[in-house]
């Protein structure tokens, strides 16, 4: 597989499609965004569109696993409140990674950068939000509020994805009031369904390419694990600053996709 993986790409490619997605899972096991790093050096690489997304997808699912495992070794996952939204969030993403092979992801380019915006204003102006966890168990309206959340940004996992974990991070803070590390580890599980989800439905359609895949998500698994433990020793006054930071860098980029649309 190597020979065949150095026969296709040249070293200095592999370097910094390597180094790229590194950094990518190291961000993301953080506090999330790691797409915006990882798909763009895939499609760098010479891979089309879908197959780019699918291969990404593949590689990221290394990092979900490696970072989702961190987390939990370090008794940062709620299984009692995220069993309920795991199956949505698979079904989301089945059906997300569908509509994106017929519709252009381009698209969804306003409602993302929209609500990308709103998360990020709305955790600036509120100094407080996350520090501390309040989670008190959940109610009916919360179960279902989480439902919706698990099921919607499924599919935007799977149709785009592009800041799914900045989102789901967010959601969590705000419907369950859990701090940011709790959000962060329980957000890796609702993501590694959807990347699961996504995997398999790419897989049907034909849109991975398994050299690349297998071969960066070695290193995206080591990136994620690296960033989990930093998240894990570092806490809640670390993960907010970089939650910050990695928002405003999907935000403006989003943007400038969007503007050049035009």
């Amino acid at each position: 597989m190597i020979e065949t993986f150095f026969s296709e790409i040249s070293l200095i490619n592999f370097l910094f499609l390597a180094s790229a997605c590194f950094c990518a899972a190291f961000v993301d096991a953080i506090a999330g965004g790691g797409g915006l790093i990882s798909l763009p050096a895939f499609l760098a690489a010479g891979l089309e569109p879908h197959m780019a997304l699918g291969t990404n997808k593949l590689a990221a699912s290394f990092s979900t696993v490696g970072s989702a495992l961190k987390f939990a070794r370090s008794g940062k996952i709620n299984w009692s409140l995220i069993k309920y939204f795991i199956p949505f969030s698979f079904l989301g993403a089945v059906l997300g990674v569908k509509s994106v092979m017929l519709i252009d992801s381009k698209y969804l380019y306003p409602l993302a950068f929209g609500l990308l915006v709103f998360v990020l204003i709305y955790t600036l102006k509120n100094k407080t939000l996350g520090n501390v966890s309040n989670f008190e168990g959940t109610t009916s309206k919360t179960l279902k509020l989480g439902m919706l959340m698990a099921f919607a940004l499924g599919f935007y996992d799977g149709f785009f994805g592009p800041g799914t974990g900045s989102f789901i991070i967010f959601a969590f803070i705000k419907i369950f009031k859990l701090d940011f590390i709790q959000a962060s580890g329980n957000s890796k599980f609702l993501n590694l369904a959807s990347n699961v989800a996504s995997v398999i439905t790419f897989i049907y359609f034909g849109k991975i390419a398994y050299i690349y895949s297998l071969t960066i998500g070695i290193v995206m698994l080591i990136g994620a694990t690296t960033g989990a433990k930093v998240a894990v020793t570092r806490g809640t006054k670390f993960i907010r600053p970089v939650f910050l930071v990695v928002t405003t860098i999907v935000t403006a980029k989003m943007a400038l996709t969007f503007l050049q649309q035009f």
